[in-house]
């Protein structure tokens, strides 16, 4: 049997629409590890949503060796790690491979696994407004990208960041983003980390600096087709297992989406 697994709590509780002959669950406070343990070993699981949806999956079941195929059916607002791996919101992949041997990152007491990215700076500054718009109004589509600007012209101030690499230590003034990649999308579509692949044993941590809020906001478009990278003066890339990046005053940050607020220093390690 094939199982569709959604959250009735987002799309406006609407149900999605499943092939005949499956079953149709609302995951809602699901219990994911003894759900998986009283499947049978024929029967199929497909998770619909984004990567909000993956995100909370991987780490409900972190630690559990998952022995069914898990789907997902791309049916989120940002879909980065369906862009990641070619494919598009509508898509059903079969995702087993993909949620082996993820990150972790440790910020403000925590620690989670993520799929695409930790991210801190401006993006996770871009969370936050969303967040206190989406509690004023719930319908109101997010414009990420006027967001952004808004705050780099604005709103945001930069940060000193010290960015340590499997030991080895580099600081930056006026750093606007400072995310750890474990794909090369994040934010939506952005392409921050074009070189970095998933299968890898190391991730990516990209550090945007700039003195100028002007040429922060000229180059920052061209993100969005990775070629952000070739600006070697304004963008600096590292590879580690070890990624700690401690910024000079508390900032949102967000993970694979998540606002965390208040973050001062995040650690991010790749088995």
């Amino acid at each position: 049997m094939k199982y569709y697994l959604y959250n009735s709590k987002a799309n406006n509780g609407i149900k999605p629409n499943v092939p005949a002959g499956t079953e149709l669950i609302d995951a809602v406070g699901m219990d994911y590890p003894e759900y998986l343990k009283g499947l049978t070993p024929d029967d199929e699981v497909v998770l619909v949503g984004g990567d909000g949806t993956l995100n909370y999956f991987i780490n409900a079941v972190k630690g559990v060796e998952i022995k069914n195929n898990v789907y997902l059916l791309g049916s989120g607002t940002g879909n980065d790690f369906f862009n990641d791996i070619g494919h598009k919101a509508g898509d059903e992949v079969l995702i087993n491979k993909y949620i082996e041997n993820l990150p972790t990152v440790r910020v403000n007491g925590m620690e989670k696994l993520f799929i695409n990215n930790m991210g801190f700076g401006i993006d996770g500054y871009c969370c936050e407004v969303a967040d206190q718009i989406k509690q004023k109004s719930p319908q109101e589509q997010i414009n990420y990208s006027g967001i952004a600007i808004k705050g780099l012209l604005f709103h945001f101030k930069p940060c000193h960041a010290e960015v340590t690499v499997d030991g080895k230590k580099y600081e930056f003034d006026n750093v606007w983003i400072a995310p750890t990649m474990k794909g090369k999308f994040y934010g939506g579509g952005m392409k921050m980390a074009p070189d970095q692949d998933r299968f890898s044993d190391k991730v990516t941590v990209v550090v945007y600096h700039s003195k100028s809020k002007l040429k922060a906001l000229m180059a920052f478009p061209s993100i969005f087709k990775g070629e952000h990278v070739s600006n070697t003066k304004m963008v600096k890339i590292f590879t580690g297992n070890k990624i700690t990046v401690r910024f000079s005053r508390p900032c949102a940050a967000q993970i694979d989406g998540e606002t965390v607020l208040n973050v001062k220093e995040y650690i991010v390690e790749q088995p």
